[in-house]
C-alpha cells in the first residue's frame, strides 16, 4: 500500500464569469478562483495524492501553470491523464478522501454530485470516495471568503 497527500488553494474573487468548479462539478457562486487553469482546488490537491502515493511527482510537474497547453484547462481532464499514468505504472486506488475548506457557499448538497463525478472519473466505487467540507471559522483568508483550499489523502496499491 501507499499513501499520498496534497493541498492547493486558490484566491476567490468576485466575477461576472461565474464558472466555480469543485470536483469536477460546477457550483453556483459569485465567485471564480484566480487560477492558471480551471481553479478546481479539489481535483489538484487530488492529483497531487494521488501522484504522491505513486512517486511520480506532482502536479505542476505533469501539468505546469507555465505550459500555455494548460491555460483554462478543465481538471477532470487533467485528473482522467493522471488515473491512466497510475494505471500504465501498475496501480490501483483504494480509496480517496478530500477536504474542501470554503466559508460559502455551503456544500453539503453537492457532495453527493462530486462523489459521482470523481467516481465516474476514476473508475472507482462511491464507497472509495470521501469529501467533507469545512469552514475556516472566519479565520484567515478563507474565513473572510478570499480564497478556497482542499486537502486530500489517496491509498493506492500495485496491481
Amino acid at each position: 500500500m501507499r499513501v499520498g497527500t496534497g493541498y492547493d488553494i486558490h484566491q476567490l474573487v468576485v466575477s461576472k464569469e461565474l464558472d466555480f468548479k469543485l470536483s469536477g462539478i460546477s457550483i453556483p457562486f459569485e465567485k471564480r478562483c484566480v487560477a492558471h487553469s480551471d481553479g478546481d482546488v479539489a481535483i489538484h490537491a487530488l492529483i497531487d495524492a494521488l501522484f504522491g502515493a505513486a512517486a511520480l511527482g506532482d502536479i505542476g510537474t505533469h501539468f505546469p501553470d507555465t505550459d500555455p497547453a494548460y491555460k483554462n484547462a478543465d481538471s477532470a481532464q487533467l485528473l482522467l491523464h493522471c488515473r491512466q499514468l497510475l494505471e500504465i505504472n501498475g496501480f490501483v486506488i483504494e480509496n480517496i478522501d478530500i477536504t474542501i475548506i470554503i466559508e460559502k457557499p455551503k456544500l453539503a448538497s453537492y457532495i453527493p454530485s462530486m462523489r459521482n463525478k470523481l467516481s465516474e472519473l476514476l473508475n472507482i466505487n462511491l464507497s472509495q470516495i470521501s469529501i467533507k467540507a469545512k469552514t475556516n471559522e472566519q479565520l484567515d483568508a478563507i474565513g473572510r471568503g478570499e480564497a478556497v483550499a482542499a486537502q486530500a489523502t489517496a491509498l493506492i496499491v500495485e496491481n
